[in-house]
């Protein structure tokens, strides 16, 4: 992730202080797997693969845990950005049900990983609450309702009836236990933390530059003239994907998110939910474990200057607004504003697999707003390839997939 595409005052690296320094690389090594990012998606790299006991080492060319991972909500949905109705021309409704599914098989993951290891990083399953205030889509939220309750999913259909929520509410789809919500910083530290203990090696202000492929092994070099050679080299920078291909995988955008100061009793208001509109550009906002509100959206074409500060103002105010018509009565103060660059695909979903040239180069790129779950996926998904087996869900993620 290259930080001068994230702007502001981040949240999550703000209130925590710096959990652990990492070295820089300093000597030449070789490890099996070599994983290029050490944001939330390298994190996660790192921990499939070091359970199953593969060698494998993270570079990150800034900080731990910065950059795009400092930049998520951590809002998580099993649901895609799209409702299914909008995704069918891309992609079949079989397709769709199965991403659905893979995001709860994903929050199921986490789950496992905060029960096991403990929860140091605010980790929290609630409902997810996919809605609008528009009497004209009421009849598109009772599409997505029918879709997901048919498909099995555990689904109850909100409108003015029934509504237990402060704002207002014309049709909403409410999936039960469908999401979840923590501390996107912590998590990640808390990943490679225990991967660490079972043999990963993490390297942090260690910028790759040069990457190198022959027959039997892969060599990156570092900033400082270092090498790291392994068996194949994982890239998990998100969008900035520039020194491993000319392609360009998603569609870029710039996204907004602010987050108030703490507010009393926000927790009985929200009902332990995350919430997301059906405009477009959508919104989405959930709560903190300090009873803070986020919110993000306003997402505009990409700029590659997020210096402007006219331009991001008026996104901030947009999003305070919003807050504010949510929720009239209550006295909130916005401390925290910030943006980056987000990157997304005409079906919701990311990328994961080999590059059809190079067997040494993979991918995992989680693209659009389930990238950490998209994440988790791949994690457990490569590190099985890696052992010679093929799960059949790579195929909704396939890279090629948009070149027919």
């Amino acid at each position: 992730m290259n930080t001068q595409y994230v702007q502001g005052d981040c949240i999550f690296t703000r209130i925590n202080k710096t959990i652990k320094q990492y070295e820089y690389l300093t000597e030449d090594i070789e490890t099996e797997v070599i994983i290029i990012g050490g944001g939330v998606t390298g994190a996660i790299l790192g921990y499939y693969f070091s359970k199953s006991n593969i060698d494998s080492v993270i570079l990150e060319k800034s900080r731990i845990g910065h950059g795009s991972t400092s930049i998520t909500t951590s809002l998580l949905q099993y649901e895609l950005d799209s409702n299914a109705m909008e995704l069918k021309s891309y992609t079949s409704m079989e397709n769709i049900i199965r991403s659905y599914k893979l995001g709860i098989k994903a929050l199921d993951e986490i789950q496992e990983f905060i029960d096991k290891y403990g929860n140091k990083c605010d980790f929290k399953r609630v409902d997810s609450f996919l809605y609008t205030s528009k009497k004209l889509e009421k009849k598109e939220m009772e599409q997505e309702y029918n879709f997901r309750k048919e498909a099995g999913f555990h689904v109850e259909f909100i409108d003015e009836d029934n509504n237990p929520f402060l704002f207002d509410v014309k049709g909403g789809v409410l999936g039960k236990g469908g999401g979840a919500e923590f501390d996107p910083y912590k998590f990640t530290h808390h990943l490679i933390e225990e991967s660490c203990k079972k043999g990963l090696r993490a390297y942090e202000n260690t910028e790759v530059i040069d990457v190198k492929y022959s027959n039997d092994e892969v060599a990156v070099e570092t900033v400082y003239g270092y090498k790291v050679k392994g068996k194949i080299v994982i890239v998990a920078t998100g969008y900035n994907t520039g020194l491993f291909t000319k392609r360009a995988f998603g569609t870029k955008t710039t996204t907004f998110n602010i987050a108030t100061k703490p507010i009393n009793n926000i927790e009985d208001i929200c009902k332990d939910v995350v919430f997301r509109d059906n405009n477009d550009p959508y919104n989405y906002f959930r709560t903190t474990i300090d009873n803070r509100l986020i919110i993000g959206g306003e997402d505009i074409n990409f700029i590659p200057d997020i210096y402007n500060e006219e331009l991001c103002s008026k996104s901030y105010e947009k999003l305070e607004q919003r807050l504010k018509n949510l929720f009239p009565n209550l006295n909130m103060e916005i401390e925290y504003r910030y943006c980056g660059a987000f990157a997304s695909t005409q079906d919701n979903l990311g990328f994961i697999g080999k590059d059809h040239n190079n067997s040494k180069l993979w991918y995992c790129l989680g693209y659009g707003a389930n990238g950490i779950l998209f994440a988790i996926l791949g994690g457990m998904m490569l590190s099985k390839l890696y052992c010679g087996e093929v799960d059949s869900d790579m195929n909704l993620f396939k890279l090629d997939r948009f070149d027919h």
